[in-house]
């Protein structure tokens, strides 16, 4: 028997825990060398843990939903077992009522019974809280309903199919005529509870990430001393460059022309002339970015993710183009990087492919601005005394005012305006 260990790889400096999401393999199968055996979460990225050679799981330290540092041992791994030669772990003993779960049964009331019981045995994944509740309105057990949920979970359909299949009951006998009351008081019956249907909810943990999302989001607006400066742009001019080359573009660097790549190049051209918009505070010094890591916001199906457009000033349009897509794929796929999403002096946000037509963008810390970006809406504009209808979008730039002042956060975003407004400056320099 050959045991090796594996171990949490090693993490970002600035990561300092890290949660294992599911194990994709189980004690007594077998796996093959750089095999992945199961996702490891940190606040910024999903990591894939390779097997470090081919073997047989013979044992799992940490389960499913487990913290780790980096380094730690989490699996024994051997490396001359075949499958099958390894027992599988017997199934752990069913968890005794804890204290509440007996107090809630004692009370009589079903629906906090079964609920404290779902506590009780959460680790056994008996039925989700929504399928609780309507098993105890309806006298019913987990084991009388066939679970189809992860782990053999009871769900809310399931309970709903099990009662639409049950037997109706025997109507009970009729009961024999009561002796005549004797004459008493009158008593006034107290009034049922009200009956609010089915109204379900479930709890569960936020992931790494959007922990992560929350605390800097909290942090940006509790140390920074954010203001928003807006102004409208006319887009018809970018629009009639898109269209006129757009095919072209394609045909020739084999990526979609959009209109992010001249959001970014209208950025540098204003961080260029205003470097404060491009700063940083350190404590009590300025920090002057002499390069533009530019962050683009990508929304994931983990949360809101910024991976940087790095040394921009130097990328073409259809650089530009094509890095923004290889970003989105990835944040599609929980691809990117700790690199990838690290740094960055300056960021853009983009909700106008969602539709907003306004916001007021958070600082991503610790740079200094970030541009919000919205829909473009074709909207009457006065031009040389006569109302006209043109395709207008609205910027807005936040900034911390400890170090930008209004001055040069205003003419940044003239600048931006500028640039989009006549796009000839952005070849020029100008």
């Amino acid at each position: 028997m050959a045991i090796i260990e594996v171990k949490v790889p090693q993490l970002s400096e600035s990561v300092a825990e890290a949660t294992l999401l599911a194990w994709h393999k189980k004690v007594g199968e077998a796996v093959t060398r750089d095999e992945n055996l199961i996702d490891i979460e940190t606040d910024k990225v999903v990591l894939e843990l390779p097997a470090p050679d081919g073997g047989v799981i013979v044992e799992v330290i940490k389960g499913d939903g487990s913290t780790v540092v980096a380094g730690e041992v989490i699996a024994k791994l051997d490396t001359e077992a075949s499958a099958g030669t390894v027992a599988a772990p017997a199934a752990a003993p069913a968890p005794a009522t804890t204290p509440s779960a007996a107090a809630a049964q004692a009370s009589g009331d079903p629906v906090a019974a079964a609920i404290s019981a779902l506590a009780s045995n959460a680790s056994a994944g008996v039925a989700m809280p929504a399928a609780a509740k309507m098993l105890a309105d309806n006298n019913m057990s987990a084991a009388q309903v066939s679970g189809t949920g992860r782990d053999g979970r009871v769900t809310k359909g399931d309970v709903i199919n099990a009662l639409e299949t049950k037997p109706a009951a025997a109507p009970a006998p009729a009961a024999a005529p009561a002796a005549a009351p004797k004459p008493a008081l009158q008593q006034v019956a107290a009034p049922a509870a009200p009956n609010l249907g089915n109204r379900p909810e479930e709890r569960v943990p936020m992931s790494r990430l959007r922990a992560r999302i929350a605390e800097r989001l909290l942090q940006s607006q509790s140390t920074n001393a954010i203001l928003t400066t807006f102004n409208e742009v006319n887009m018809q001019p970018v629009m009639d460059l898109r269209n006129k080359y757009k095919d072209k573009f394609e045909k020739e660097h084999g990526v979609k022309l959009g209109f992010m790549s001249f959001f970014v190049k209208a950025a540098v051209a204003a961080l260029k002339k205003y470097p404060i918009l491009n700063a940083s505070v350190d404590g009590n010094d300025i920090v002057y970015h002499g390069y533009f890591d530019i962050g683009i916001a990508v929304g994931s199906p983990r949360g809101l993710v910024v991976p940087i457009l790095r040394d921009v000033d130097q990328m073409t349009i259809a650089e530009i183009e094509k890095k923004i897509a290889e970003f989105g794929v990835k944040a599609k796929d929980g691809k990117l990087t700790l690199d990838e999403l690290t740094g960055g002096t300056f960021s853009i946000s983009n909700g106008g492919v969602f539709g907003s037509m306004l916001s007021t963008p958070i600082i991503n810390p610790p740079q200094s601005a970030i541009l919000g970006v919205h829909a473009t809406k074709e909207r009457p504009v006065v031009e040389n005394g006569q109302i006209v209808i043109r395709p207008i979008n609205y910027l807005a730039m936040s900034y911390d005012h400890r170090i930008i002042d209004g001055r040069e956060a205003v003419l940044g975003l003239v600048a931006m305006k500028e640039a989009l407004e006549d796009p000839a400056r952005l070849l020029l320099d100008l």
